[in-house]
């Protein structure tokens, strides 16, 4: 039985539900952690994510992210945007756990970002990855693409290297309380 096809087509605000567990699925339970830290007492930690998604100032803003779609039901997501030429100073205040992810990210100015890629659990291996990383790159930045992934994620990578993307850098990741198998985050970049 030949594979169905993917359709992509732009995140909207009524997937906010599916796109946050997604979220948190790619960023390995970590969104949920910073969300807990956003929700006012009595908030749920993941309608903050789905108002995030639902929003515009967020990376994971609906306006920033790409849905693929297969036999009409949602198979995978990706959130991108441009790197500026010259990145800005670091927030000295920024916690200490996100300050290797954005030293990373300013070492790929001028990139395409892809910041966030997830396939639902029955998609993977299916091409879904794939499919969205091809489409993020009619968007590519003047440099090419980039992206960071947790060497405690061997799939992903494998991914990422067969699209061509090579490690650039990588630093030690900060845990803070946060439970992951990596150790390091690798920036990849695609010229």
């Amino acid at each position: 039985m030949a594979p169905s096809e993917i359709f992509i087509r732009p995140a909207l605000p009524e997937d906010a539900d599916q796109l946050a567990v997604l979220v948190n699925q790619a960023g390995e339970g970590m969104p949920l952690l910073v969300w807990q830290d956003m929700a006012e007492p009595g908030e749920d930690p993941w309608q903050v994510g789905r108002n995030r998604v639902r929003g515009t100032g967020a990376g994971i803003s609906h306006r920033n992210g790409w849905v693929a779609m297969r036999d009409g039901a949602l198979a995978g997501c990706l959130f991108g945007y441009t790197q500026p030429e010259r990145p800005p100073p670091l927030d000295p205040d920024m916690p200490a756990m996100f300050r290797p992810l954005a030293e990373l990210e300013n070492a790929a100015p001028g990139t395409g970002y892809v910041y966030v890629l997830s396939t639902v659990a029955n998609q993977q291996g299916r091409g879904v990855g794939t499919a969205l990383l091809a489409h993020a790159e009619r968007y590519r930045g003047p440099n090419g693409m980039s992206l960071i992934v947790s060497d405690g994620n061997p799939g992903a990578m494998r991914l990422y290297s067969r699209c061509g993307y090579v490690e650039r850098a990588r630093l030690p990741m900060v845990k803070d309380g946060w439970d992951n198998a990596g150790s390091y985050w690798i920036l990849m970049v695609k010229d």
